[in-house]
């Protein structure tokens, strides 16, 4: 794809054909991004055992640390960029781009130090028991030496399609994800390394996309550059960036809390067994929100720059296929794990009372799955318009005002049941709310789609513009 073909594809192509030609590659590319830790899962729960998934379980809620920072980074800046790029303005976007990557490495070095310092602690206190924690200890050491790379390819991901270039993104993906698997082989199955073989598999694999995307832009293949002079941070373009970005942070991190209460309490009423059996749901899951949130992918540059361009038609319909397509693709999804969850599981382990635990359990979280796809579009779409308020409330709707309290209230009453049960019922509270949120931003958009595109009266981002 040419410089040119990128400075039109927005313009010139139809929405449902340009959505597919970015969501496409970027299913790809999140596929890889699940498979590094649902490989890990499946090596773990065949060679090492319930144990070693539960493990990993207990590590996700750091790791889901480090994504959210990759992704308030990334999609933050990508906002931006995709407004800037829609208005012509290549040097504020190259700014964004360049203190987005700055801003990557230093908070990927705060998340390393503040974990290797006191890792056992930090363990036990988001749910490993005596039995689990050698496991997660194996595991997480590892993963925070790395973290630089996990972050920065989650970062990287988002920037690079912002400026229309879905294929870049899934290659280097695809790269890792091939890295990660042969590797995890190597180290788990002769070399008998087990959760340590796993991480260090994971972080090589990494590397390996950071490099790819690395040389993306230092071979001068890419439309924005990487200019020395725009790493140096800048407070205006960085609370830029946060500022869109911070419901991503937001929603990962309550996402993280959120996953570390469910653990502690799946201790208490459940035992190791049941926390290694969210282990597994979570890694299901990731597979079966995939679709919607790769579709809210795709739609951010497209939406972000027909609204930065005063094309609101074209905005409107974007959310409208996006959403529909998001919906569809979770009544799959539900179709599968609600009526068939038993061969999904025996991918993850043959252990039958891990299977039998697990099954019961998917009955009751994936629930209303199909609603899910909706509630992550709205959200993005809150993003590529700039609305940072309505995008921080729903990023952080689902953990802090309906999970996180489901959690710690229904298990007093429904014991293990309680703490499934959580799932579906936070779902439905937050497409609520989320509805309440989305509808008057159509209504704007209809009532701004009525009249003719003027330089006065094309919309503004509810940031500051860097520049």
């Amino acid at each position: 794809m040419d410089n040119l073909e990128r400075r039109t594809i927005f313009d010139t192509d139809k929405i449902g054909a340009l959505l597919l030609k970015l969501t496409a590659p970027a299913f790809l590319g999140m596929v890889v991004i699940t498979l590094y830790n649902v490989v890990d899962t499946i090596f773990i729960g065949h060679y090492v055992g319930p144990l070693g998934i539960a493990g990993l379980s207990i590590v996700f809620p750091v790791q889901m640390l480090s994504m959210g920072v990759g992704q308030m980074m990334g999609m933050g800046g990508a906002s931006l960029i995709s407004m800037l790029h829609g208005r012509k303005k290549t040097d504020q976007a190259e700014h964004v781009l360049g203190n987005a990557l700055s801003a990557t490495i230093v908070f990927s070095a705060v998340i390393m130090i503040a974990g290797l310092t006191s890792i056992d602690q930090l363990l036990r206190l988001i749910g490993a028991t005596e039995d689990i924690l050698p496991y997660a200890r194996d595991y997480l050491q590892i993963i925070l030496i790395g973290m630089f790379f996990q972050t920065f390819a989650m970062a990287l991901n988002f920037l690079i399609r912002a400026e229309g270039n879905a294929r870049v993104p899934m290659i280097g993906m695809i790269l890792g994800a091939a890295a990660n698997i042969i590797m995890d082989a190597i180290f788990i199955i002769p070399l008998g390394m087990g959760v340590a073989g796993a991480a260090l598999a994971t972080i090589i694999a990494q590397c390996f996309s950071v490099v790819f995307f690395a040389w993306y832009y230092l071979s001068g293949a890419s439309f924005f550059k990487i200019r020395l002079k725009n790493l140096a941070l800048q407070w205006q373009i960085l609370k830029s960036i946060i500022a869109i970005g911070f419901s991503s942070f937001a929603r990962m991190s309550a996402n993280s809390i959120s996953v570390i209460l469910v653990n502690i309490a799946l201790g208490i009423y459940g035992g190791d067994l049941a926390i290694t059996a969210y282990g597994i749901i979570n890694r299901i899951t990731m597979f079966a929100i995939m679709p919607g949130m790769v579709i809210g992918q795709g739609m951010q540059p497209i939406l972000g720059y027909n609204y930065g361009a005063g094309r609101y038609r074209r905005a409107l319909k974007t959310l409208k296929v996006s959403v529909l397509s998001a919906t569809a693709f979770g009544l799959l999804a539900f179709t599968i794990l609600y009526f068939f969850p038993e061969p999904v599981i025996r991918i993850f382990t043959t252990d039958t009372e891990v299977i039998s635990i697990t099954a019961y359990a998917a009955k009751r979280v994936f629930l209303v799955i199909y609603i899910v796809g909706f509630i992550m579009v709205a959200s993005t779409a809150f993003q590529a318009l700039g609305q940072v308020f309505q995008s921080i409330v729903s990023s952080m709707a689902r953990s802090v005002f309906f999970l996180i309290p489901a959690i710690l209230t229904l298990p007093r009453f429904f014991q293990l049941d309680g703490i499934w049960l959580a799932f579906p019922i936070t779902d439905v509270l937050t497409l609520l709310l989320t509805l309440v949120l989305f509808i008057p931003q159509v209504r704007k958009l209809i009532r701004a789609g009525k009249t003719p595109p003027t330089e006065g009266n094309q919309p503004q981002p509810a940031v500051t513009h860097p520049g």
